[in-house]
């Protein structure tokens, strides 16, 4: 069987602050080439490149990535201040229906940092624009100096629901990640489950409830040392069988047309 195809959001990027591309971290790709055993495919964020339709048909699953870029306020109800920073509205056209008809469709998807709070927002869900701010909250944000694996160090623990999804895919019931988000979850989506919490009592683990597929994303970074971390290779594993048994039903499906 070939490999499944894992779309990964392209976020748009200027190089030298003049030529338009749209792009993904090698980490990303990387974690599901050779962890998740998939084929990486990045899709550019924009509706009038792309549509949700096509890319479903197209691959079967996504990786809703991390980005500098905020979510628009208005996309939950709230106007947009200096707090907010900065948008991407095509990827907000993009990413918030695919998550919704994904789920829909039972079809494997993971949501990492921005991709957490995008699967919050596309279930009614709102956003912190500043969490650090929150009285008793710590500074979730990536260091401003240092090397990338300063950045990237594991920095607090999640602590999970009993019974969470994520305890069987991690077999424990609290693990130690990385930290590098300034947002958070302030409303709860009305279909969001909170698996797992920071010290700070922050989200940083949640699921779909009802979905009928893998419909899971975390807070944190897991793409980063894929290959050497045990909780990072675990969720990328996880999501590489739901890919498979996706795949499998699918091709089921067509023989039974056949």
């Amino acid at each position: 069987m070939p490999l499944p195809v894992v779309g990964i959001v392209g976020n748009s990027y200027l190089i030298d602050n003049e030529y338009p591309i749209y792009a993904s971290g090698k980490m990303n790709c990387e974690a599901i080439a050779h962890v998740t055993q998939a084929l990486p495919l990045i899709f550019p964020s924009n509706p009038r490149i792309v549509s949700i339709q096509n890319l479903c048909e197209s691959c079967d699953g996504f990786l809703f990535t991390g980005g500098k870029p905020n979510i628009h306020p208005e996309e939950y109800g709230e106007a947009a201040t200096p707090a907010h920073g900065s948008f991407d509205r095509d990827r907000d056209s993009i990413t918030l229906g695919l998550i919704k008809e994904c789920v829909a469709r039972g079809q494997p998807i993971l949501g990492v940092c921005r991709g957490f709070q995008e699967f919050n927002v596309a279930f009614g869900g709102s956003l912190y624009p500043e969490i650090r701010e929150l009285p008793g909250r710590m500074n979730h944000r990536m260091p401003p100096d240092g090397t990338i694996d300063e950045k990237f160090a594991l920095r607090h623990e999640v602590t999970f629901n009993d019974q969470s999804c994520f305890q069987k895919i991690f077999d424990a019931k609290t693990v130690l990640v990385n930290s590098l988000h300034g947002q958070g979850i302030k409303k709860t989506g009305g279909r969001v489950v909170i698996d797992g919490y920071a010290p700070d009592s922050t989200p940083e683990a949640i699921s779909i409830k009802g979905a009928n597929g893998f419909a899971l994303a975390v807070q944190w970074h897991p793409e980063f040392n894929v290959d050497n971390d045990p909780v990072s290779t675990r969720l990328f594993r996880a999501f590489g069988e739901a890919l498979v048994n996706w795949k499998r039903s699918k091709s089921v499906e067509k023989l039974r047309v056949a």
